[in-house]
């Protein structure tokens, strides 16, 4: 039933607006589509997340669960209110304490803290963490928010480094003024007037063939419409590997996952916003859902081409384990199980689409702006160069952001019609529909001799890739690479199959399937430590890789830093198995317990080709311009890349102007995945910017120790000589309208792996070793983890401050791994009943960062962002059980399972 609108009169940041809309229309949306303050974001419209917070007379409130008549004749303030003129000490606070990363939870984030900080001048951290509690954070681990709103008016920004110091200063994010102040655009931003708005008719049911009814007809009565896989132009088949390429933009006659598009309506704005879809005119006929992974192999098939359900198979084999098994002194083996698990990013997916003459341009969160121009330009049955992408800020990715979602559906609109086309996927539509981290089921075996030496090892994995493939080739091809964990395995066998079930699709989700991995390996490492009366750090220092020694793969490794990792802990490990004794030995319910577990990550892809492209240029006015592909969803590539070009060219960071990524603009620089981008582009970015002080040095006849400095239409280069100059403006200029430029391409050196997974997958690779304690509630089977101290071997710190918040970030998701999370179909598609870490729910986090260079890492540097992940389940549950006796073998360890392992440990 359509309500009146009525005319609504309140104040917004101190001004007075009148807004003629439904009184019951949620604040948020009045706020964004209405006003145009679109620095209130949305990521769930039900009250879960917090992103829409602002205050109303001065009180934290959910704009999504206002209704627009309760903020009538009171006071809005949103986060474009905080800055008056100059930034708030707040906001300077969060950018100082690097407490904004993706951005889209942060001005909710801003207006919580702002309400209790006008309550309450100087909060404790207690104070800070219960006004924080109703706004989730997947990308800092909060430890960095709640720090910058303690310290709110002490201290001050540094300057930005100066010629030669930009690497390994702690410089704040190039990009955060726009996070704080809430001018930050997110694919749910930005829109052309009178676009039209789409959204998915999608499949309730997981297997089911379906048919279309009068569809002309219900799109007449409702004056909207359709769109169907007879409209798509070109392959109605994607995928992120081009040889695996199976999923439809919108099925053609049958469904293999719930959520699965069908159908995509469009209409103008005011018709979408009352249109229901839930008549839309489809017939279904459920089929029985293959969903158990154990069984899918035989079973129905999920697609016709892969009738076994197979989707692939990968191996890494070296020596005879099975002869190194039978000679151990002891031989520990386990069987394990984890679960869906959602990327849960606050931002859901959105997008706008239009057309720029005859070329196609969508502007949508993405990790992979170049992936996405070649598949929407197969989808759509358009020539590569007639297709752009922009990329949002992009409020979360982890993964699944490498995928498309929307992008073909908002390009069909345009395409078709001519007119611009925006979307947002539905918190719900989010989670039914887009990628999960693969459900895996593992066993192993681990021997080790009478002195601690790992004598072998054999490892099978079956990985739930779900419907389609998606990165399940990845999955199944890294594991048995890692599944060693970062120790000298001489004899050594991994296989694992990626099956396909009507499941959701399992894709990309920090680590492609190691973090599944490491929980097998290092409960058996505990296992046999204990077993052999060996202290569990110094069993794992004992075989932790050194400098020379093989991988599993037969490679040999090069700036291994695991050694360094582990001895980095060994200081806590002996403070905290101390405390742990005395507290135990005090009796009661409540136990503690500490645990261990390391990672190694290969950077960039497995054995294939892996190239990033940096162009930089100086303008005729002196201008330096870095045109940088290199999405950043958070993890701080803007800035890290920015500061790897300033110290490689010679030059102050501030003189650094950023363009990109946009696939017009910038040349492609990879996917943001495999914790790739400051390795790969990272040293595209630094041999680029060589090339250009060389070529500086060359005009100038200098030296290689010469300054260089841009001054207005002007070049100075000095030396012990002096100085010589250039002037811009008599040098012709490129095409690109640069006096100066250079490009340059650097691809890692691997080398494909044979038939036994023997070669040289990855060419720089990243350790990392964290220790985690615990309360475990003996009698209710609760877990709280105290602290967690991370030490991460990055080669060459490039910026502390964002490698410290990559650090909580990855341990907030591994915890909740860990302890909660648990993606069901049907059950857990809100932020309400899939539970994610709260402020509440994190440990204290002690980063330490080491730095063993490798000699291919750009000045050193290796990758971080999977890294931090992968240690960090193994170690609370290896805790968990040193605290209780709980042998944790299904992830999450839920209070129930944990007391039944209690109880079948005879605790």
């Amino acid at each position: 039933m359509n309500r009146v609108a009525n005319l609504t009169e309140f104040t917004v940041n101190g001004a007075r607006v009148a807004v003629a809309a439904d009184p019951l229309r949620r604040l948020s949306d009045v706020l964004r589509e209405e006003v145009g303050l679109t620095g209130t974001k949305v990521g769930c419209d039900a009250g879960d997340c917090g992103a829409c917070t602002v205050r109303l007379d001065g009180a934290a409130v959910c704009a999504c669960l206002t209704p627009l008549a309760q903020a009538a004749g009171r006071r809005v303030e949103t986060v474009e209110g905080l800055a008056q003129g100059t930034l708030s000490a707040l906001q300077q606070s969060f950018l100082r304490h690097g407490a904004a990363q993706c951005g889209i939870c942060t001005p909710g984030m801003l207006m919580a803290a702002a309400a209790l900080l006008d309550a309450v001048p100087q909060p404790t951290q207690a104070e800070v963490e219960t006004a924080l509690a109703g706004v989730l954070c997947r990308c800092t681990g909060y430890g960095a928010i709640v720090q910058a709103v303690v310290a709110v008016g002490q201290g001050a920004s540094a300057p930005l480094p100066g010629a030669g110091r930009a690497v390994g200063a702690r410089v704040e994010r190039l990009d955060g003024v726009p996070k704080v102040t809430g001018a930050d655009r997110f694919g749910a931003d930005d829109w052309p007037e009178g676009a039209l708005v789409a959204r998915s008719v999608r499949s309730p049911h997981p297997a089911a063939g379906f048919r279309l009814g009068d569809v002309a007809g219900w799109a007449t009565a409702r004056g909207v419409q359709v769109f169907t896989a007879a409209d798509i132009g070109g392959v109605n088949r994607f995928g992120v590997i081009p040889a695996f390429a199976d999923q439809p933009a919108l099925a053609v006659d049958q469904v293999r996952f719930r959520g699965e598009a069908v159908a995509l309506v469009a209409g103008e704005a005011a018709v979408m916003a009352a249109l229901d879809v839930g008549d839309f005119p489809v017939t279904w006929a459920p089929l029985d859902p293959v969903t158990d992974p154990a069984a899918a192999i035989g079973a129905r098939a999920v697609l016709a081409g892969r009738p076994d359900n197979v989707l692939i198979r990968g191996r890494v084999a070296r020596g005879d384990p099975d002869a190194a098994l039978a000679a151990a002194q002891v031989v520990a083996e386990a069987e394990v199980e984890t679960t869906f698990v959602e990327h849960a990013y606050i931002e859901p997916e959105a997008g706008v689409a239009w057309m720029e003459g005859d070329t196609l341009a969508i502007r949508a969160c993405t990790q992979a702006p170049g992936m996405d121009r070649d598949e929407v330009a197969k989808v759509l049955g358009l020539p590569l160069d007639r297709v752009r992408i922009i990329p949002s800020a992009t409020g979360g990715g982890f993964g699944s952001k490498l995928d498309l979602s929307l992008q073909p559906l908002i390009g069909l609109v345009a395409l078709k019609t001519g007119r611009p086309c925006r979307m947002v996927y539905t918190r719900t539509e989010s989670l039914q529909s887009t990628t999960k981290r693969h459900p895996a089921r593992m066993v192993a075996r681990i021997g080790a001799d009478a002195s601690g030496r790992i004598t072998g090892m054999v490892f099978q994995g079956t990985f739930d890739t779900g419907a389609y493939a998606s990165w399940g080739p990845t999955v199944a091809n890294r594991v048995p690479v890692h599944a060693s964990g970062p120790y000298l395995t001489p004899a050594y066998r991994a296989e694992t199959v990626a099956v396909h079930t009507n499941n959701p699709v399992s894709g990309a989700f920090r680590g492609f399937g190691v973090p599944q991995a490491a929980v097998i390996q290092e409960a058996l490492y505990d296992d046999l430590a204990l077993a052999l009366g060996i202290d569990r750090l110094a069993f794992r220092q004992r075989n932790a890789l050194t400098e020379g020694a093989p991988s599993v793969c037969g490679q040999v490794m090069r700036g291994v830093g695991i050694g360094a990792c582990l001895d980095a802990l060994a200081p806590r490990w002996a403070a905290a198995s101390a405390e742990a004794a005395e507290w135990n030995a005090q009796g009661g319910a409540i136990r503690r317990g500490i645990g261990l577990a390391s990672c190694w990550y290969g950077c960039g892809n497995t054995a294939l080709p892996n190239p990033s492209t940096i162009r930089i240029g100086i303008t005729a006015t002196g201008r330096l311009v870095l045109h940088q592909g290199a999405t950043d969803i958070g993890q701080g590539s803007n800035t890290v890349i920015a500061q790897i070009v300033a110290d490689g060219l010679g030059v102050a960071l501030e003189a650094v102007t950023l363009v990109g990524p946009d696939t017009a603009l910038t040349p492609d620089a990879g996917k943001t995945s495999a914790s790739r981008q400051t390795v790969v582009t990272g040293k595209a970015a630094l041999k680029a910017a060589q090339a250009l002080r060389a070529a500086i040095l060359a005009r100038t006849n200098k030296g290689p120790e010469a300054r260089i400095e841009l001054d207005a239409g002007c070049i100075t280069v000095t030396d012990g000589s002096g100085a010589a100059g250039i002037a811009l403006a008599t040098l012709p200029q490129d095409a690109r309208g640069y006096a100066l430029s250079a490009e340059a391409t650097y691809d890692p050196p691997t080398r494909p792996l044979d038939e036994n997974g023997q070669g040289a997958p990855y060419a720089v690779y990243g350790y990392g070793a964290q220790l985690a304690e615990v309360l475990v509630d003996m009698a209710l089977g609760t877990v709280k983890v105290t602290r967690i101290t991370a030490a991460h071997d990055l080669g060459r710190v490039i910026n502390p401050m964002l490698a410290e918040g990559q650090i909580a970030g990855g341990i907030a998701q591994g915890l909740g791994m860990a302890l909660m999370e648990d993606y069901v179909p049907g059950r857990t598609e809100n932020l309400h009943d899939y539970l994610i870490p709260v402020v509440g729910d994190m440990p204290d986090v002690v980063p330490i960062l080491i730095e063993v260079p490798d000699p291919e890492g750009p000045l050193g540097a290796k990758g971080l962002g999977e890294h931090v992940l992968i240690p960090t389940a193994p170690a609370i549950l290896n805790a968990i059980r040193d605290a209780s006796g709980a042998r944790i073998t299904r992830l999450p360890a839920l209070p129930h399972r944990v007391l039944a392992a209690i109880k079948e440990a005879g605790r």
